[in-house]
């Protein structure tokens, strides 16, 4: 299937999904299915870096709370552009308030920004070590946003947003805006991620995966293709936090930048399947949901504990996951 024909299939089922969602007239389906939908994107982002290239990035939450603390920003500088936009700047004013597609979109440009530069300085370490670094840019980011009063600092930032907006003649209720729009985001990351596997620069991915000298030594340029995947890596991860703050209504430091979003990334695309772009899909709806269940009927404090009893299980039962083990099961009959 070309990848266009995926695209306009992907965005079939997700307008479906969205139609049974406002039948179902129930809010808490947009609430959990917000949640849900951000990990898969989180963890399609994780993939195209940590499963395509093997390059296992424990940043995740740092590329995360850019795109939110890059949203809350901007509204500030919505809510109040005559105290900050003086002089040259005042032209850029008729701007705001942006759309939220127009955060989205910033937000993820400053996280591949990031991710870009990120690479640049790690990717010539390699296992542990470059897993470190990503784990310290991560501590670096959350500390320099914890001491950045504009944005709220460790007394975090409150976001007020309407009830409702209204899109083109149609009223619809803010969660359910907010889901449609990651919805779409979540079709146009697993385009990408499936668009990368089939191509090119997804068998220069797995080159690096799998012998990253002897792909070297090929003629492979190794550290310009890192840094495509630590690019887009970044850029998605970005994406899909920058709706968040509208979401939650609530950011702080220690929330954007959280363990769960870290090990939710990493643990979806191991229990999914790492070498393509149905595992993070998989595993995102299988743990994610898994997750909203336990946080209605036992309590959030327990979802960690699901994620590493889960992985556990998984890396002893079927160390490829859940698609590596599909396939393995086809091929030996």
């Amino acid at each position: 299937m070309r990848s266009t024909n995926f695209f306009l299939l992907t965005l079939v089922a997700a307008a479906l999904a969205f139609a049974i969602a406002v039948l179902a007239h129930n809010d808490y389906l947009f609430f959990a299915g917000y949640v849900v939908l951000q990990f898969i994107v989180l963890a399609t982002a994780w993939n195209i870096l940590g499963g395509y290239c093997g390059y296992v990035n424990f940043g995740t939450a740092g590329f995360f709370a850019i795109g939110a603390y890059a949203a809350i920003a901007l509204h500030k500088l919505a809510a109040s552009p005559d105290r900050y936009l003086s002089g040259g700047l005042a032209l850029l004013k008729p701007l705001f308030p942006l759309s939220i597609p127009t955060l989205v979109g910033i937000g993820g440009l400053i996280a591949g920004i990031v991710g870009l530069g990120m690479g640049y300085l790690t990717l010539r370490l390699r296992g542990v070590f470059f897993s470190i670094a990503t784990l310290a840019m991560a501590v670096v980011l959350q500390t320099l946003i914890t001491n950045w009063d504009f944005v709220g600092g460790s007394r975090g930032a409150y976001i007020i947003r309407p009830d409702h907006i209204a899109i083109g003649g149609l009223k619809l209720p803010y969660i359910q805006y907010l889901t449609l729009i990651m919805l779409l985001l979540t079709v146009v990351a697993l385009s990408i991620a499936r668009a990368i596997e089939r191509s090119r620069l997804g068998f220069a991915f797995a080159s690096i995966r799998d012998d990253e000298l002897a792909a070297e030594a090929a003629g492979v340029p190794t550290l310009r293709i890192k840094l495509i995947a630590t690019t887009l890596s970044g850029a998605l991860m970005g994406m899909a936090g920058a709706p968040f703050p509208y979401y939650i209504g609530y950011v702080e430091p220690a929330g954007a930048f959280g363990l769960a979003y870290a090990v939710n990334a990493i643990a979806m695309p191991m229990i999914g399947g790492t070498t393509s772009w149905s595992g993070p899909l998989i595993g995102a709806i299988l743990l994610g949901s898994l997750q909203q269940i336990v946080t209605v009927t036992i309590s959030s404090a327990a979802n960690l504990l699901i994620v590493g009893v889960l992985l556990v299980m998984f890396v002893i039962i079927a160390p490829k996951g859940i698609v590596g083990f599909a396939y393995d099961r086809l091929a030996r009959r």
